[in-house]
């Protein structure tokens, strides 16, 4: 924060940045007149009229640099690079508390880093490439730093012809990156169950690392690697991770996020 700041006789004079400045300019000047005289002040707490009245000084004029200096400090702090998570019930944590899924995990390993990155949770249960589409104009109004895209789960469970969702899934890319240019992507990686079919099977996992590949980002070839499959892991209906699940998620996410965020990561 660059702020000048000049003694003149009984004057304190600070220039701010920004938007700070008319606060600060007012509080100045009460600070000013209460070191001046103490009777500028009147018993009237919303009227200043110099020459009526009498005050104390010394606790107004402390009073008022303590809330210039606030004001200073909370213009000057740096806003916060964002990582958002693009999604489905995976992403959201079904079955659980916010606070449990694995978004709010990375969350918490930013902040034992103290570094100034904030985590938002754009998970939807039952999203489809699709409809992650249709919500990113929205989404796309906050800046995105770190795009984390964990959709296309339900298209394949729904049979979608891959071709729809890889055009889907590039199109969120493309139309992110023509907002925020410099935005780091992160591919997660999904199979679908036997019974789709073994070509059908492999043309949806293809999708993914060809995705990653085209558009230079980061890929994990399977979100669910460790947790699909083991009874413990997983909800009653056998599909969604318990927390415990979110918690090796989370952990297999950090691997690849953990040197993406450091990069960019101001400290706190």
């Amino acid at each position: 924060m660059n702020c000048k700041v000049f003694m003149q006789p009984r004057q304190l004079i600070v220039k701010p940045p920004g938007q700070a400045r008319g606060t600060a300019s007012l509080v100045l000047r009460l600070a000013s007149l209460a070191q001046d005289d103490p009777s500028n002040f009147r018993r009237n707490p919303e009227r200043v009229v110099p020459g009526h009245g009498r005050g104390p000084s010394r606790g107004v004029a402390q009073f008022a640099l303590a809330v210039l200096w606030v004001t200073l400090l909370s213009a000057a702090a740096p806003a916060p690079k964002i990582v958002l998570f693009l999604g489905d019930s995976l992403t959201a944590g079904y079955g659980l508390d916010p606070s449990q899924a694995f978004p709010a995990l990375i969350q918490a390993k930013i902040d034992a880093k103290r570094w100034n990155i904030k985590v938002i949770n754009a998970g939807q249960s039952g999203d489809t490439s699709a409809g992650g589409l249709s919500r990113l104009d929205w989404l796309l109004k906050n800046r995105v730093d770190i795009l984390v895209l964990e959709l296309g789960a339900n298209d394949g469970l729904r049979g979608l012809p891959v071709e729809v969702t890889r055009k889907n899934l590039q199109a969120i890319i493309d139309r992110t990156r023509q907002r925020y240019p410099q935005v780091k992507v992160v591919i997660t990686g999904m199979k679908v169950p036997p019974n789709m079919g073994r070509d059908y099977g492999t043309r949806f996992e293809a999708i993914f690392p060809a995705l990653a590949k085209k558009n230079q980002g980061a890929l994990i070839p399977f979100i669910l690697e460790g947790v699909a499959g083991v009874r413990e892991l997983n909800l009653p209906d056998g599909i969604h991770p318990t927390a415990e699940g979110h918690r090796v998620i989370a952990g297999n996410l950090w691997k690849i996020l953990e040197p993406l965020i450091s990069s960019l990561a101001p400290r706190a």
